[in-house]
């Protein structure tokens, strides 16, 4: 019994004593994998816990243009900040703090009692500040260098630029689309400090150094984004308008040039100013574009050959669609003329026949090609889509009124590049604005080509529609757009603005444009907004404004003229025009119109409240300059004298020719049937009334 009992013993205490090995072998293990093993990671953790960093920010990458020139840059700036535990009087600190900085001294007592480590005071302070505050050798008060953002330029390129907020990340523009290549990485100031949270003297201390952000290369140029913002401002001031937008592309790569709105802000100074200045217009609104629109119309009819340049139509101010009357924008109408003419006077009419050809469908097609209806993924913040109608909702006046730009609404970077479309051959390019990122060593990170999106028409569209739009710069409502010694093609716009649901007397004036015609290095689009100059016609407004850009740009580019010296375009006031139909008008806006947007001259007879008589006719071809004779009263009783001018009836119908003739006074002699091909006397020539002008017709040829 005894036995059994002390084995037992033996037993358990051996297993006691085994269980204890077992236990210290672990202990010992662990002790040296702790200690010998873990030993730098954990003298680590420890120093962490005893380390309290302080922020420093990485320089900031710079903006520059396609050039290198800087845009927007990074300076050193102090920032202040506090150690709560090492203030022994945190009011009377708060005060001296207070008086330099000109912070609340509430305010700043309570930062200098928060239960942390580090908290900021101000994060940006002006160096004569620091200077003062760090003469005052305040205890817990540090100083830490951080990267506060510069513009150089001021307010130039602001809309593309953007901001940057006060923990150097980009808010708005290009700063905020590319943060994460401009911004860099954080850096750090770690300071040894005891369980307090006061610093520890002759501690331990570490700086990791920050690693900086890359530069950005627009495809912006600074000189040409200058002459842009100075015809900008000009116009403003000229036109009095509510808002301008103007952007500029090359047409082959997408590239934007030049892109700036008014009115507009100073990125430096950003928070003086309100929030709503600095939405970028150009990419983030839409708007309906009128007739700017027509060339969308125009190229989707040449491409299904619906219509040939020389196919002739008749205005009579009006076309029957469904139960509806859509009116062109002239009253009375522009009578008979050519396409090419159509597209010169910007008729309704017209390009309201040419969307029933086309039909909704392969309309549609054509529109949404051209990048229309949603976004083209240019790099920028809040791109728009535009507003296109559900085709379900869409029936033929809806579909007469798109034709001419109502009823739709674009982005002006869409209408833009839609007009890049077709000066380039027919492909679409996706709109860019950064060329390449370069980092600190110079070395090209990354580098954006032009990125074609899809062929929308062919070249030989291309082509035909181009040479439409130069004649409306030669001889239509765009001849102010005209540069001297180069082709430059374009398109008018004077459209109306919708306010809940219904067409105001408020006007969006536009000119489209692109030159040289025949090698296009620049695209534009000027927008005056709601002007208020007497006048809203974009052949009146923008084209001018177009006209003084591409002259000095081109010339800044070194683009040799492309019409020689002896041949060069001529003065615009030596054109041929098309005399509009003004009868029904009341004299001051009929007087504006031909003025303004035909170049002509006029005379008012008569006290009457509106026009009854014109001469010459309308659709008579005349001279820019040529004195236009508007009647308030029958012209029977001003006693005129008996000499009128013989107009030009080349292409038009006999009936036409009749009417005009007759409306001069003049007796029509025909001989064959068809269209207007000579006369006699000549055009330009005078006659007096009753003579008889032979009229030779031939037939007209077949047009598919």
């Amino acid at each position: 019994m005894y036995s059994h009992s002390s084995i037992t013993m033996k037993k358990r205490v051996g297993s006691l004593f085994l269980m204890l090995a077992v236990v210290t072998l672990f202990l010992m293990g662990r002790l040296f994998w702790v200690q010998v093993v873990q030993n730098e990671h954990y003298q680590k953790l420890a120093l962490d816990q005893r380390l309290y960093p302080v922020p420093v920010d990485a320089r900031r990458g710079t903006i520059r243009d396609v050039k290198g020139r800087e845009l927007a840059v990074s300076v050193s700036a102090d920032a202040v900040y506090a150690v709560p535990a090492d203030v022994d009087d945190p009011l009377e600190t708060a005060k001296q703090v207070s008086r330099i900085l000109g912070i609340d001294v509430e305010t700043v007592r309570q930062r200098l009692t928060q239960p942390q480590a580090t908290v900021w005071i101000d994060r940006r302070v002006d160096p004569e500040k620091a200077a003062a505050l760090k003469k005052l050798n305040l205890k817990g008060i540090g100083f830490a260098e951080r990267g506060q953002r510069f513009y150089p330029k001021d307010s130039l390129a602001a809309h593309i630029l953007g901001i940057v907020g006060i923990d150097n990340q980009g808010l708005e523009g290009i700063e905020y689309q590319y943060d994460s290549f401009l911004r860099g990485i954080r850096g750090q100031v770690r300071s040894e400090r005891d369980a307090t949270g006061k610093e520890i003297p002759g501690g331990v201390t570490q700086y990791v150094p920050p690693v900086d952000g890359y530069d950005v290369y627009l495809t912006i140029d600074e000189v040409i984004q200058y002459i842009v913002e100075r015809e900008l401002d000009k116009g403003m001031q000229e036109v009095n308008a509510k808002r301008g937008m103007i952007v500029a592309m090359d047409p082959k790569t997408g590239a934007i040039l030049a892109m700036a709105a008014r009115p507009t802000y100073n990125p430096n100074r950003y928070y003086e100013q309100p929030d709503s200045l600095r939405r970028n217009p150009i990419v983030s609104d839409a708007y309906e574009p009128g007739s700017t629109f027509k060339i969308i119309t125009a190229a989707a009819a040449l491409e299904e050959g619906v219509v040939r340049p020389d196919d002739t139509f008749f205005d009579p101010g009006y076309i029957q669609v469904a139960n509806r009357h859509v009116r062109c924008w002239l009253a009375g109408g522009h009578g008979t003329q050519t396409f090419t003419e159509a597209v010169e006077n910007s008729c309704n009419v017209v390009f309201a026949t040419l969307a029933a050809r086309l039909g909704q469908e392969s309309f549609y097609k054509y529109i949404q090609a051209f990048g229309l209806g949603s976004s083209l993924g240019i790099d920028y913040p809040g791109e728009a889509s535009g507003i296109l109608q559900q085709p379900k909702n869409v029936g033929p006046v809806e579909l007469a009124n798109i034709a001419f730009g109502q009823g739709i609404s674009v982005t002006p970077i869409q209408l833009l590049s839609a007009l890049s479309t077709i000066a380039n051959g027919g492909t679409l390019m996706r709109p860019y604005l950064v060329s390449k990122i370069v980092d600190s060593d110079g070395v090209v990170v990354k580098e954006f080509e032009p990125e074609p999106i899809r062929q929308v028409i062919s070249n030989e569209t291309s082509r035909e529609l181009s040479l439409i739009l130069e004649s409306v710069v030669v001889n239509g409502s765009g001849f102010r757009a005209q540069v001297p010694g180069y082709r430059v093609g374009g398109k008018t716009g004077t459209a109306e603005k919708p306010e809940g649901g219904r067409y105001t007397d408020k006007r969006v004036s536009s000119f489209l444009g692109f030159a040289p015609v025949e090698d296009p290095r620049m695209a534009i689009l000027v927008i005056w907004d709601e002007p208020n100059a007497g006048t809203s016609y974009g052949g009146v407004l923008a084209a001018p404004t177009f006209q003084a850009i591409v002259k000095d740009v081109l010339r800044y580019m070194e683009v040799s003229p492309s019409v020689p010296q002896e041949t060069k375009t001529p003065d615009p006031g030596t054109r041929q025009v098309i005399v509009p139909n003004v009868i029904g008008l009341n004299p001051d806006d009929a007087g504006r119109l031909l003025v303004a947007e035909y170049g002509l001259d006029v005379s008012i007879k008569g006290t009457g409240v509106e026009v009854i008589h014109q001469i010459p006719a309308p659709s008579a071809k005349v001279q820019r300059g040529t004195t236009v004779i508007l009647y308030l009263d029958k012209p029977e009783s001003y006693n005129e004298d008996d000499e009128v001018v013989v107009p030009d009836i080349y292409g038009k119908t006999m009936k036409d020719v009749a009417v005009i003739l007759s409306n001069l006074g003049l007796r029509m002699e025909a001989e064959g049937t068809g269209i207007a091909k000579s006369s006699r006397p000549e055009p330009g020539t005078t006659a007096k009334r009753g003579t008889v002008v032979e009229v030779r017709f031939e037939p007209v040829p077949f047009n598919r």
